[in-house]
């Protein structure tokens, strides 16, 4: 913002319709982002992330010169990133999806297994699984650097609706409840025997390591990226509807390699990927939906575990 303009004529009033995206109702848990602040989640729907409440004109007046409002209003841009940064973050975790996995691989082959090939090596689930992990916390890196160095915004937690929600049962109560609805609806779909996401569920320690990551650092990074990073842009660009349906879709695509692209697993976890996101819209709230997706996998794990005699019998998942 240039601090000494060469027009030093009196700015303009705001227009009402930008008065009214600033200080209406529906953007108060936003304005904590500018006090670096972040709130439990409110029992209300908070959503008015319209272009028209949120982003603000550059210029003012038909001469095209610089507003005196607009920078200041700019900070109040929600979210302060825009499609194309989401674009780039897919980019970004491609590109550290390679590197975390080719770093496990040479690492393993030159600590644990010398004589074997990579090909061979990158068949090994936990090889796997590790090298996303890597991948995980080098995307995780990159969110941070775009949303604090980037677009300016140093409460990184704030700028993405963290609001960690001051009674946490009721979310990992209605992940259990999800969970086991979403098994009795499986159980009237069509599902294969067979599903590329059994590899991981060989052995034991293979089921272990999996389940450990299918509670903490897995849940995390697609909550941050879907409903932290992809649903607000969506929802600026598109709608409130039409934003959750859409993430729902996109979250659904990424498990469907994972699946054969069968459409009945597919359909569950675009129903779960839907309510997820339909958590983090109603309660602004981004770990919300954390809490819930831990709850339903970790209740997943359980039954798997409850069903296989503690992992000792994975054969029995194919029956």
């Amino acid at each position: 913002m240039n601090a000494f303009p060469d027009d030093l004529s009196p700015a303009r009033p705001a227009q009402p319709e930008q008065q009214n995206g600033v200080d209406s109702p529906e953007r108060e848990n936003g304005a904590h982002e500018g006090t670096g602040q972040s709130s439990a989640p409110s029992d209300a729907l908070v959503v008015d992330i319209t272009p028209s409440a949120i982003d603000v004109p550059a210029e003012s007046g038909a001469t095209g010169e610089p507003s005196l409002i607009a920078p200041a209003l700019e900070t109040l841009r929600d979210p302060a990133w825009s499609g194309l940064d989401v674009l780039r973050l897919v980019f970004i975790a491609v590109i550290a999806l390679f590197i975390g996995i080719f770093t496990v691989l040479f690492a393993a082959r030159t600590w644990l297994r010398p004589h074997a090939s990579l090909v061979s090596l990158a068949r090994v689930p936990l090889i796997v699984v590790a090298g996303q992990a890597v991948a995980y916390v080098l995307v995780l890196a990159y969110m941070y650097v775009l949303v604090t160095r980037e677009r300016g915004r140093p409460d990184f937690l704030a700028a993405i609706h963290w609001n960690w929600p001051q009674n946490i049962a009721p979310y990992l109560v209605g992940g259990v409840v999800l969970s086991l609805a979403l098994q009795l609806l499986a159980h009237l779909l069509p599902m294969p025997k067979n599903l590329p996401i059994d590899m991981f569920f060989r052995t034991p320690a293979e089921a272990w390591a999996l389940t450990i990551f299918g509670i903490t650092l897995a849940p995390l990074m697609e909550e941050l990226f879907f409903r932290g990073f992809l649903y607000p842009v969506l929802a600026r660009g598109i709608g409130f509807t039409a934003a959750i349906f859409t993430t729902g879709f996109a979250f659904a695509l990424l498990h469907g390699s994972q699946l054969m692209f069968s459409w009945g697993p597919v359909l569950v976890i675009f129903l779960v990927g839907t309510v997820l996101t339909m958590v983090r819209a109603y309660k602004n709230s981004v770990a919300a939906g954390l809490l819930v997706h831990v709850a339903y996998n970790g209740t997943l794990s359980v039954l798997m575990f409850m069903g296989t005699d503690g992992f000792r019998h994975l054969e029995k998942l194919n029956q």
